[in-house]
């Protein structure tokens, strides 16, 4: 066996494989979509999606939907990521505030240039009106799944019980969900929308925490100023 290639199986373990594999799997569904309902204008499967949903529809129900729905708003996320940074420093965590704000930052600019990308025009007949951005993929998807996400990889480092992290970090996916959901009861996302945003955000996710620790340099200084 080719003794450079040999370190780097030998550090391949199953989790990361399993991580790999559905990072792999996230690029081709969202590529999948992206061809099928943006490019080639395939809508049957929203269709389907809508028709299902729409018994759904009660004014209760859609008030619910509303309320969940400015948690993956800019207004509630931007002051969220302020104060979630702003205690990081205080606290003297500098990596994890700095990774918290590049994970925040590229997401959501990559978010604004897929959209201007796929031109993608909004479901018609919202219940929220006045949005004027494109429809592909679901910023507020995307943003709440990531934020979702950079709270639970602070509650994985954190010292809590492990029954602990995975209560919170399975309340937090469902959060994530249901704001997704808002998105489609409310009519302002397709369906593939949606799902295309939780496959780019689980994506970028794993890619942007990968390339962080790959900064060697950048995270010697850093641990080195917290010490």
């Amino acid at each position: 066996m080719n003794k450079k290639l040999k370190p780097f199986l030998q550090a391949v373990t199953l989790k990361m494989l399993i991580v790999i594999a559905m990072f792999i799997f996230s690029l081709l569904l969202f590529g999948f979509i992206a061809e099928e309902a943006v490019l080639e204008n395939e809508n049957g499967f929203d269709k389907k999606v809508f028709a299902l949903l729409s018994p759904l529809s009660s004014l209760n129900f859609i008030h619910l939907m509303q309320i969940m729905t400015f948690f993956g708003s800019s207004n509630f996320l931007v002051t969220a990521y302020v104060i979630l940074v702003g205690s990081l420093i205080f606290r003297m965590r500098l990596r994890q505030a700095i990774d918290v704000s590049v994970v925040a930052l590229t997401s959501t600019a990559l978010t604004f240039a897929m959209k201007e990308f796929f031109h993608r025009n909004r479901p018609d007949s919202p219940i929220i009106k006045g949005i004027t951005t494109f429809s592909f993929p679901s910023g507020h998807t995307i943003s709440s799944f990531i934020f979702s996400c950079v709270l639970i990889y602070l509650i994985i480092e954190g010292r809590m019980k492990l029954w602990q992290k995975w209560l919170l970090s399975i309340l937090l996916l469902l959060f994530s969900f249901l704001i997704g959901m808002s998105r489609i009861i409310l009519h302002v996302h397709y369906p593939t929308d949606v799902i295309a945003g939780y496959c780019f955000g689980f994506a970028w996710i794993i890619l942007s925490f990968w390339l962080l620790r790959k900064i060697s340099p950048f995270n010697r200084y850093i641990t080195s100023v917290e010490k």
